[in-house]
């Protein structure tokens, strides 16, 4: 905000011009001079404010897929957040991440090229070290990955990314396939040196290791999708008009049908293994309900009727005379 002169600051500085103390010239050239921006072609900035916060939303909720699934999967304490979201040219980027690391190349169809996820290699061993049956601490000797390691590691992050495209189902339907792990980044080409990426940064910690994975995706291979990355879009200015009462329904009559045991409960007797292998035929085994009281019928672990016991057409039967709504527990 510029800031606003008082009266006498005025009348100084109109006395100074008069006098030649302030050259007019000199105040002309300054102004014009902060209307001047340097502009570098080689990092040029094809990402809105508007794009970044909508990446930045969408890998939020990346963060909490991955960190559920890899909690899961290595059974451990694992905490994934988004550090950062930048947009710099490709090169760049392959010249940030180290010599040895990492690397998944994947795609993301229906959009054409691919994306790239890095992984740093403490993050990426202590992974390995917990999947092979270790306490998960990884190692800070960086090695060549054996060809079992290489076949682990690409089924772990090849279903890892199933959650790329869960966390971007709200702007387009992605479905993401692992193509190849390289672990060179010289050998990695995926647009030309100048073209502008998105490089998300996650930092990731496993158990006491701690690290970053980093998303970059090409602007050229998003372009189709830009439009899509607005404030409008994301906060719903599209919206569905789908009727999903039939979707409900075929579920209702799918649940319908679903077998469930049902089981009638004259009552229950407790016998030591000495007299249950003495029961002959004839034998009379009390039961702790008595002949008159209602018994109960089971719909799996819970008590959900009351009835009476029968027959029906020459066949044992049990009316119902009572519904318990909540249904009673095990120990009730």
């Amino acid at each position: 905000m510029a800031e606003v002169l008082s009266q006498n600051e005025i009348d100084a500085l109109l006395a100074a011009l008069s006098t030649g103390e302030v050259n007019a010239e000199e105040i002309r050239k300054e102004d014009s001079d902060r209307k001047i921006k340097v502009y570098d072609f080689k990092r040029a900035m094809r990402f809105s404010k508007d794009h970044i916060r909508s990446i930045t939303r969408i890998f939020e909720n990346f963060a909490r897929l991955l960190t559920t699934y890899f909690s899961a999967q290595l059974r451990t304490f694992v905490q994934i957040s988004v550090a950062s979201v930048d947009q710099l040219p490709y090169e760049e980027f392959i010249r940030s991440i180290s010599k040895m690391t990492i690397l998944n190349v994947f795609n993301a169809r229906p959009l054409e090229g691919n994306f790239v996820m890095e992984i740093n290699p403490l993050i990426a061993y202590a992974m390995l070290d917990r999947l092979l049956g270790g306490s998960g601490t990884g190692t800070d000797e960086l090695r060549d990955l054996t060809e079992i390691e290489m076949t682990i590691m690409e089924r772990v992050f090849g279903r890892a990314l199933d959650n790329f495209g869960e966390a971007w189902k709200a702007v387009v339907d992605l479905e993401t396939e692992l193509e190849h792990l390289e672990v060179n980044p010289q050998f990695l080409q995926l647009v030309s040196p100048n073209e502008t990426v998105a490089v998300v940064s996650l930092s990731t910690k496993i158990g006491e290791t701690t690290g970053m994975i980093t998303i970059c995706m090409p602007h050229v291979v998003l372009e189709p999708i830009i439009p899509k990355l607005s404030a409008d879009f994301m906060m719903g200015g599209i919206k569905s008009t789908k009727d999903h009462s039939e979707d409900w329904e075929a579920i209702r009559q799918n649940l319908g049908r679903a077998p469930v045991p049902m089981v009638a409960e004259l009552g229950s007797s407790t016998i030591s293994v000495r007299e249950f292998l003495a029961l002959g035929v004839g034998d009379v085994i009390p039961l702790d309900q008595d002949i008159n009281a209602k018994i109960r019928l089971r719909i799996g672990e819970r008590v959900k009727f009351l009835g009476q016991p029968g027959t029906q057409r020459g066949k044992v039967a049990v009316q119902i005379s009572n519904v318990l709504d909540e249904g009673v527990g095990e120990d009730e």
